[in-house]
């Protein structure tokens, strides 16, 4: 009888020894790392951003032509034209070879200075969350000087008045993703400081360096990276958005912003040739979000 109720129910131990042992526990990135592995939308559209990354890393290797390279004869020519994948553009380069390092440069744009907001907006939040009082009140003033203006115009600002380039864009996108990534790091900061396990370390004796490190990090990276994440399709946007208005990189570098200015005088001309810059945005901009989207699903705790 009991043989049978413990092979009904393995977590009873059986007299012969042969019950199974309870499942382990798993810890929180572990958990994290299931979910991805069983979540296979965002495995998809993870895979998707990862070709579009490689594809514009190996741009060199994949380029069917120079993108530098014109041809009065071959201008707006349709795709598939004597070799040319996606079609020629308003100086007779190939589209496709174009695309492909127009990648580097907004992706470029796009996600270094999402990482540079993460570690500075991050690092302000977390001093200004377990700081609090007056060195709180500081900061985030500060941050709400910035938080004033629509993200686009304060980056039309800044890049405005220092001059395009791509160093310069940079620059004025990571002034103002550093705001918002800041406001998250101190709301999962000044949760966190409060807790037990954080007054019984500062009751040990242990440094402030040390707290931050061992018991404040570990629980503000998640909100603040997986913030992050969804600030990489904004950030292309907008670098698209600035090279759009000659705010970017100057011609003739490819990039995929200032291909769509350049080839809107040709939208009733060759209107698929026009939009090809903007739906490569479109869909790099979509699988980031997405991909976001499944990173926070899978590291929310309270799934």
């Amino acid at each position: 009888m009991l043989h049978h109720v413990a092979a009904d129910n393995p977590r009873l131990h059986a007299l012969d020894g042969t019950a199974e042992a309870p499942p382990k526990a798993r810890s929180y990135w572990q958990t994290v790392r299931y979910r991805l592995r069983h979540d296979y939308l965002t495995l998809v559209f993870g895979s998707v951003v990862l070709l579009i990354m490689l594809s514009a890393l190996c741009a060199p290797l994949l380029a069917p032509a120079d993108p530098y390279q014109t041809s009065m004869i071959a201008r707006l020519k349709p795709f598939g034209y004597k070799g040319h994948l996606l079609g020629t553009d308003e100086l007779g380069r190939d589209m496709f070879s174009r695309l492909l390092y127009g990648g580097r440069v907004s992706l470029t744009m796009g996600m270094v200075p999402v990482m540079l907001a993460t570690v500075m907006g991050g690092s302000l939040g977390i001093i200004a969350g377990y700081a609090g009082k007056h060195l709180n009140m500081a900061i985030m003033r500060i941050m709400d000087v910035f938080f004033a203006f629509p993200s686009i115009l304060l980056a039309v600002a800044i890049s405005g008045t220092m001059g395009g380039g791509l160093r310069n864009g940079m620059l004025a996108l990571t002034l103002v993703f550093i705001p918002p990534l800041c406001r998250v790091a101190e709301t999962a900061t000044t949760q966190v400081s409060h807790l037990d396990f954080v007054e019984a370390a500062r009751a040990s004796g242990a440094g402030l360096g040390s707290i931050i490190w061992h018991h404040i990090l570990g629980n503000v990276l998640g909100p603040v990276l997986v913030y992050a994440s969804s600030l990489v399709s904004v950030s292309i946007l907008i670098a698209s958005g600035l090279s759009f208005l000659g705010l970017g990189v100057e011609p003739p570098t490819p990039d995929w912003g200032l291909m769509l200015n350049t080839l809107r005088q040709a939208i009733y001309i060759a209107p698929s040739l026009a939009a090809l810059p903007g739906v490569v945005i479109f869909i790099t901009s979509i699988c980031f979000n997405l991909l976001s989207d499944g990173l926070r699903a899978a590291m929310d705790v309270r799934m």
